[in-house]
């Protein structure tokens, strides 16, 4: 059972708890727990089916087999390849059995969105066209792990969308953007051998580097623009996020850049934790 908790890439699901987060405290007193709860269990089971099925599809491609990072099971040859995509499809099911139930609670519009979200989740890497090979990740990530999550998650609680939720939705679309950059600066040199042509790939190094710190630093930006005096407490993280930006601008590779990795992710959720705490001040 390690090997797939460790294939779910644990370091990678704050990405799916902190639009939730801020969404259900930026309801305020509309919120409504099993809509929540509900809205919780989709954005998990996403992340996690994102991360089994992209190990599947870069593992028979032979993108993973000489990669630096998270245990990978599909290339190490841990777990069969069949079984990685029955993980991804299980995933799947599970984020659908949720969505189903919250739309029923709230609009079945949400129907629609999470088979578009189901849809972009595969296409990343799997499929003959995988965007993500073109570079289209980041920009995929920042739609659905942060303005669709977001406003998504204060919509099913609400029943209305509105500039702040918009907002607060960019800071969790960047940080979780973040999440995936990182990744790919470390795999970029890998990335580009193998004709996987991320964002990182076509950058460069020092590009990609200077795209990564300026997604943390749009985080806070719009948190600012929510217009709540008290977003001044998500400055409480700008020393981990100084931490993060000068290790990357000084060129960590590799190895060097799995804990930072995992520095983001904590860096994601602590600002969550803030940025909702202001929300609700």
């Amino acid at each position: 059972m390690n090997i797939w908790i460790q294939g779910a890439r644990p370091r990678t699901l704050p990405a799916a708890i902190a639009p939730v987060l801020v969404a259900t405290v930026l309801a305020g007193t509309d919120f409504k727990p099993v809509q929540a709860l509900l809205a919780l269990t989709v954005s998990l089971c996403l992340q996690i089916a994102v991360n089994y099925s992209n190990d599947y599809s870069d593992g028979i491609r032979g993108t993973d087999d000489n990669r630096i990072g998270p245990i990978r099971l599909t290339a190490s040859g841990l777990a069969p390849a069949e079984s990685v995509k029955r993980a991804a499809i299980l995933s799947f099911a599970a984020a659908s059995i949720a969505g189903i139930a919250l739309a029923a609670l709230s609009s079945w519009w949400v129907i629609l969105l999470g088979v578009i979200a189901i849809a972009a989740a595969w296409g990343y890497t799997g499929g003959s066209n995988p965007y993500g090979y073109k570079g289209l990740g980041e920009m995929s990530v920042f739609i659905f792990f942060g303005v669709v999550a977001t406003m998504g998650s204060y919509y099913v609680q609400t029943l209305e969308i509105n500039w702040v939720s918009f907002a607060a939705s960019v800071p969790m679309g960047s940080l979780s953007c973040a999440l995936l950059a990182i990744n790919n600066i470390r795999d970029r040199q890998q990335d580009e051998l193998v004709g996987k042509r991320t964002l990182a790939v076509r950058l460069g190094d020092r590009g990609s580097r200077v795209f990564f710190v300026l997604l943390l630093v749009s985080a806070y930006i719009f948190a600012a623009l929510t217009g709540h005096i008290w977003v001044l407490l998500t400055l409480i993280t700008v020393p981990m996020a100084y931490f993060i930006s000068k290790k990357v601008l000084q060129g960590a590779t590799g190895s060097q850049l799995i804990p930072l990795l995992g520095s983001t992710g904590k860096l994601q959720l602590l600002f969550a934790i803030t940025f909702a705490g202001s929300l609700a001040l």
